[in-house]
């Protein structure tokens, strides 16, 4: 599979707009993609359409698109957009999200993720495909559907996934898995119930990077950002399949009891330098490599805010620095 290098926009702390010659510059520095995410900034589409024509070489994906957030019909529409916006170049990353996201934030009920995604996949496959669609899915009915617009070139569509259940399902009815929140070594747990369903089956994970040399800061950045995480219950359930019980056990105690303080000293510092790529950029390359070396495909940087430019280092974490 042909190696690849992403990295997730738009940027935090610079306009949209604002954003296209750093997105050229990262494309000449060997970035082959940019992947966005949809949770409580901008939507997930908008900055691939602008990424698209800014970087006419580069592929863009998103990671991920809820599969409750949208109807049926519409999702279409926005994907049928993307694809068209992005020849060929087209990725879609569709999940369940968390209760979080889903439930607390949009009022939808957060109910059968596997099946929504699972029955979400179908129905887009179907629509892209250019078939009229009346189907009652286990989740959501479409009636006399058909997409109006068709790309030319199909987008790839993939599947978030965390435990087995998930896993599998991207391996049997997608073409590859999201990944997010593991570490190297897990890519070896994880990688196998996907190619599963075909050893073809592309792998992309988001990883989360501090590239400072202060340690400090760099553990007490990635401590909240595990703990924002970490704690919602699908992330939760994640980490106890991985055999992170014992090791969460005392953060996820203190969490829920309210004391955020203690639950944030808890997380292991071991744990937080497997999960938050840290130290000087030469440092964080090497890190993303041993992702690489246990089989994941498209590694995916998602810089977190610190007390570097933003700009620098994600020139600084190219391939070609």
């Amino acid at each position: 599979m042909t190696a690849r290098y992403g990295i997730t926009i738009p940027f935090d702390g610079v306009p949209m707009l604002d954003q296209e010659s750093w997105i050229k510059q990262l494309a000449d520095l060997g970035y082959t993609d940019f992947w966005s995410a949809e949770s409580g900034g901008n939507d997930g589409f908008t900055p691939l359409v602008l990424a698209a024509q800014w970087a006419p070489h580069a592929r863009v994906g998103t990671a991920i698109i809820p599969a409750y957030t949208r109807g049926a019909g519409t999702l279409a529409s926005c994907v049928s957009s993307l694809a068209e916006a992005a020849p060929g170049r087209a990725v879609i990353g569709i999940g369940s999200s968390s209760n979080v996201i889903v439930e607390r934030w949009n009022g939808i009920p957060f109910e059968k993720p596997y099946q929504r995604v699972r029955d979400t996949v179908r129905f887009l496959k179907s629509a892209l495909a250019g078939d009229k669609i009346t189907e009652d899915y286990e989740t959501f009915s479409v009636k006399g559907y058909r997409l109006g617009r068709l790309p030319a070139e199909p987008p790839k569509v993939m599947i978030a996934a965390l435990r087995k259940g998930m896993l599998g399902l991207a391996g049997r009815e997608s073409e590859g898995a999201i990944l997010n929140w593991l570490t190297a070594e897990d890519m070896k747990t994880v990688a196998p119930y996907v190619h599963a369903g075909g050893e073809d089956r592309e792998l992309v994970a988001r990883l989360f990077v501090v590239p400072t040399a202060n340690r400090e800061l760099a553990h007490n950045i990635g401590r909240r950002a595990i703990a924002a995480y970490l704690n919602v219950p699908v992330y939760a359930a994640f980490h106890e399949w991985l055999g992170r019980g014992d090791e969460l056990g005392k953060m996820w105690e203190l969490w829920k009891a309210g004391d955020r303080a203690g639950a944030l000293e808890a997380i292991p510092a071991s744990l937080v330098d497997e999960l938050i790529i840290n130290g000087p950029p030469e440092a964080c390359r090497e890190h993303v490599q041993r992702y690489v070396d246990n089989g994941l495909h498209t590694p995916v940087l998602a810089v977190l805010p610190s007390d570097v430019d933003i700009r620098e280092v994600s020139k600084a974490l190219a391939p070609a620095a």
